[in-house]
């Protein structure tokens, strides 16, 4: 008989044998819960005071370097644009089976009605899309279209904050300035999340669409458009250009030297930083905002010589927009639609005469982003650009009883991907056969924030910052890439 050592012959006892057993799959499933623990470990960029700008490299290798976001305020009915449902046509003025009496909004919902705009098949792939936007219609080739998404309020306010914070509620940083946050910016001398507002205004929450709430104060968009740039950064005439550099320069010893008394004071560091970028911005956005220096083919292209004020604005947006992502600002968020001019006015809101009201958005919109857009792959930066068009919710495949219009639906509804890493001429979910309900791959804005970051090289589930005692993120505690829309 073998010798034994006193643990070995313990084990030949039966109970302690399957004692011992449990003790050792209890001790490796909590090595598996450790390393999971591990894996989500917050990732914290590391942030110089000196310059908080400073390029920083991303998680892991990513497809897109830069993005920008389209968004049109005001909830664009999806099944009259992107969403095509044959059944919708059929059953045009038949009560929506199981809708009875059914409130989403402002009140009760009438029949259904089908898409004001025809569909027709777009390019080689043949996808659906209205003739409201025929410019945009023609891109369909190069669209990565998400068709289920959906959203937690049906109020514009906090659904506009859900879809650029990731929350309901006022008080947390935008997209953008995640982005800053985690990458900082390629160009020296221009803020790296830029936010460009309509012409005719500002959407719903206004500054929470761009702002950097707990983040640093460095890490929030500047929001300026070609109409209005950034005010205060034109010396005044009294004072000389080289007497103006001089007076830089001198600060700028003496800004160094009193650092150099306070290495400590990252505070001090930060203030001199932001006044450095003000002072490189005097000379750099005055040059990006300048379209004049556009070929006048390029204005007729996007329309920048309409006699619709409006149009002829957003087109100069747009313009504005490719020459910041042209010259690497990092997040440029482009916003089409407003809030001052009432319900349905100067937005997408369109809950009384939706043919009427559409009828004036949808040019203003349509060739001005689409010049963009192709402008965008011409000049080759769609290869590493990622466009997202979004809106706050969808609409309603119904008229509101007493309307010409339709009431809100976040239980539905449409956004569109192109450019870096994402695939061409594809679509990724469905909501049922009215366009009322994402019923396949059901997403969420969650999911659409951990893709665009993940596309950047960005993993969501790590990106934090510690504020009020807990990890913050994008994504809160939610969230996952959509695979399926990767090229």
């Amino acid at each position: 008989m073998l010798d034994l050592s006193t643990p070995g012959r313990r084990l030949l006892d039966r109970r302690t044998f399957l004692g011992s057993s449990a003790e050792g799959l209890a001790g490796i499933a909590l090595a598996a819960l450790l390393a999971d623990s591990r894996a989500s470990t917050p990732i914290r960029p590391v942030i110089r005071p000196e310059n908080p700008l400073a390029p920083r490299s991303p998680h892991f290798t990513p497809k897109a370097k830069r993005v920008l976001v389209i968004f049109c305020s005001g909830a664009v009915s999806h099944v009259d644009t992107w969403d095509y449902k044959p059944e919708l046509v059929r059953r045009d003025g038949q009560p929506m089976p199981g809708g009875d009496n059914l409130v989403t909004f402002q009140g009760a919902n009438g029949n259904l009605v089908k898409p004001i705009w025809a569909f027709k098949p777009r390019g080689q792939s043949g996808k659906m899309v209205s003739d409201l936007l025929p410019n945009l219609a023609e891109l369909a080739d190069d669209m990565c279209f998400i068709h289920s998404m959906t959203a937690k309020s049906n109020t514009h306010g906090p659904a506009e904050n859900q879809m650029s914070t990731g929350f309901t509620l006022d008080g947390y940083p935008s997209a953008g300035a995640w982005v800053s946050y985690a990458l900082g910016s390629e160009c020296a001398d221009l803020p790296a999340f830029v936010a460009i507002p309509d012409p005719r205004g500002v959407p719903q929450v206004g500054p929470n669409n761009w702002g950097s709430a707990f983040l640093p104060s460095v890490f929030l968009g500047p929001a300026f458009n070609a109409d209005k740039p950034i005010v205060h950064l034109q010396r005044p005439s009294s004072v000389d250009g080289r007497a103006d550099l001089a007076a830089r320069d001198f600060l700028k010893m003496l800004n160094d030297e009193h650092l150099k008394k306070h290495p400590e004071d990252t505070d001090l560091a930060a203030r001199i930083a932001s006044y450095e970028l003000a002072a490189r911005m005097q000379l750099r956005a005055a040059e990006v905002s300048d379209l004049s220096k556009e070929t006048a083919k390029i204005h007729d292209e996007y329309g920048t010589t309409s006699s619709n004020p409006t149009k002829a604005g957003f087109a100069r947006n747009c313009l504005l927009a490719r020459r910041l992502l042209e010259r690497d600002v990092r997040f440029v968020q482009l916003f089409n639609g407003s809030y001052a001019m009432g319900e349905g006015v100067g937005n997408w809101d369109g809950h009384r005469t939706i043919h009427t009201q559409y009828n004036i958005h949808g040019p203003i919109f349509d060739q001005p982003c689409a010049a963009l857009l192709r402008d965008l792959k011409r000049t080759g930066l769609l290869d590493d650009t990622l466009v997202a068009w979004v809106t706050e919710f969808g609409r309603m495949p119904t008229f509101q009883k007493g309307t010409n219009g339709r009431d809100h639906n976040p239980k539905g509804f449409t956004a569109w991907l192109m450019g870096a890493g994402v695939k061409r001429a594809f679509s990724y979910g469905a909501t049922d056969e009215f366009g009322y309900k994402a019923v396949d791959k059901i997403s969420s804005i969650y999911n659409l924030h951990a893709t665009i970051l993940h596309l950047l090289g960005l993993d969501h589930e790590r990106l934090a910052y510690y504020h009020n005692g807990i990890e913050r993120r994008l994504t809160d505690v939610h969230g996952e890439v959509m695979g399926e829309v990767l090229g």
